[in-house]
């Protein structure tokens, strides 16, 4: 799964989203897949660890009641700010403007000055969600094959 990066199928799975969410946000560019992007009929999108982490963030954001065009600009706020690593702070939505925050004394600094905050949205434990679903993905040994592969039986 590392190296060839995730199918839609499984990128769905570990998200929680819909495949035609995926398909819809890979179309408009909210997301477009960092491996390999579908070049026509056959072909698959192949998403990244770091895909993942975002497209979680974006599915987070959604679920805390925030606008898909409001996560749209959000994403692209923290991928300016903090690159790569997106689910390593607080996203404090504020009408439409976004700031992005590391400590809960910084949200309280936020909240001394008057700002009226819509939503605080904590991205810390997107990381260990995305990891837990890639993890549900490996298959499962059956039942009674002990020992794993290669290991036989041996009748006496």
């Amino acid at each position: 799964m590392g190296d060839e990066g995730f199918r839609g199928p499984q990128v769905c799975a570990v998200v929680g989203i819909t495949y035609r969410q995926l398909d819809y946000w890979a179309r408009t560019d909210l997301l477009r897949p960092s491996i390999a992007d579908a070049k026509g009929s056959g072909s698959q999108r192949r998403y990244s660890y770091n895909d993942l982490l975002e497209l979680k963030v974006i599915k987070n954001l959604l679920d805390a009641g925030v606008s898909l065009r409001s996560a749209r600009t959000a994403i692209e706020y923290l991928r300016q700010h903090v690159g790569g690593d997106v689910a390593s702070a607080n996203l404090v939505l504020n009408g439409s403007r976004s700031v992005l925050v590391r400590t809960g004394e910084e949200i309280i600094d936020l909240l001394r000055n008057g700002q009226g905050v819509l939503n605080i949205v904590p991205l810390a434990g997107v990381k260990e969600e995305v990891d837990n679903g890639i993890l549900q993905l490996r298959p499962r040994p059956r039942p009674g094959a002990e020992g794993g592969e290669g290991s036989a039986a041996v009748a006496l």
